[in-house]
């Protein structure tokens, strides 16, 4: 009977650990780029902005420079979910082999109706006046293959203009642009936000073109994360997403705007000028508030992707999302809105 006894008492005990250890937090690994284009960061920048964040998920935060390195990470099994933009996407099923990547969310998109869209920009003083009068000249994209970069070579493409050819593309990174183009090294740079947004370079720079006039709706930005991941611990996820919305929507609502602008320059360690008078208004790129991705949108870019000589073949990109924990998050949110 002491035996039983002895037996219940350590089966008790044990159960009790079992119960303790799937008690913690998952450490959750979250790959992001740039602020506050990425929310990730800023989630977790003032207590209680995200409330599951260290009871049913722990972030660990890892920078890349670009989304070509995070979705290597990935691959690798480094990340558990990153955002990668829809080029990086592609490339990764195609070219790497990654037929359980999912987008899973919308990060941000361009070229939306009454929001913004990336301009193409040249100097004021600069002669080129038209497309047309690229050629010849050395223009700055910050990585081949990117985003930006098709934006860039479709718009080349409408006016019979090649790289190599034509004229010249160097890959330089967005923080190094303003410089290149000041100096007269390059002709052309793609000013991103924040960098677009930059006042010393609107002082002396001018647009020539846009993205949506290149490539119109772009679904720029998706959170990604693997199928295997997914099917592990999709509670998790969907705690982070309904973590991810809160945010964005406290952070989009103008009461908050000077907090948000706060949050951003501490996280960036810029000066608030920088953001203040567009961050998270319509001069804001979008961000789907539901945090869907534009799926059409996104098939359009791929097929360009394809049309530019990056891809083999078009993909079908429904069979390669799961939006399932992103509504279910939304959901969560719109319940205890009403209650």
């Amino acid at each position: 009977m002491r035996v039983v006894r002895l037996l219940t008492a350590i089966i008790l005990a044990l159960s009790g650990f079992v119960r303790a250890q799937a008690a913690e937090p998952y450490h959750l690994k979250i790959g992001w780029i740039v602020v506050p284009s990425d929310l990730a960061p800023l989630m977790f920048a003032k207590p209680g902005l995200a409330p599951h964040a260290g009871k049913t998920y722990v972030p660990e935060l890892i920078h890349f420079a670009g989304t070509s390195t995070a979705m290597t990470a990935l691959a690798a099994g480094e990340l558990d979910m990153t955002a990668l933009a829809y080029s990086t996407v592609a490339l990764g099923i195609e070219n790497a082999g990654m037929k359980d990547l999912r987008v899973i969310a919308d990060s941000f998109q361009d070229g939306v109706p009454g929001y913004h869209t990336n301009e193409f920009q040249v100097r004021k003083d600069s002669p080129i006046k038209t497309v047309d009068d690229l050629k010849g000249k050395v223009l700055a994209s910050n990585e081949t293959g990117s985003a930006i970069d098709m934006a860039l070579r479709a718009m080349l493409a409408k006016h019979n203009l090649k790289d190599k050819r034509d004229l010249t593309i160097i890959e330089v990174r967005f923080p190094d642009q303003k410089a290149m183009l000041r100096q007269g090294k390059v002709d052309l740079i793609t000013g991103v936000a924040p960098f677009g947004f930059d006042p010393d370079l609107l002082s002396f720079s001018r647009p020539l073109f846009t993205q949506n006039e290149a490539v119109g709706r772009t679904q720029m930005i998706m959170r990604v994360a693997r199928a295997g991941f997914i099917k592990e611990h999709r509670a998790i996820l969907v705690d982070f997403m309904e973590d991810y919305l809160g945010v964005l929507h406290y952070l989009s609502d103008p009461a908050h705007h000077d907090e948000a602008v706060k949050l951003i320059a501490e996280t960036t360690k810029q000066k608030p000028e920088l953001y203040q008078s567009w961050v998270f208004t319509n001069r804001d790129y979008f961000r789907d508030p539901q945090g869907l991705p534009d799926l059409d949108a996104l098939q359009t870019n791929i097929k360009l992707q394809h049309d530019l000589g990056f891809l083999r073949e078009v993909l079908d990109v429904k069979h390669y999302a799961d939006l399932s924990m992103t509504r279910e998050a939304a959901q969560r949110l719109a319940t205890a809105a009403n209650h």
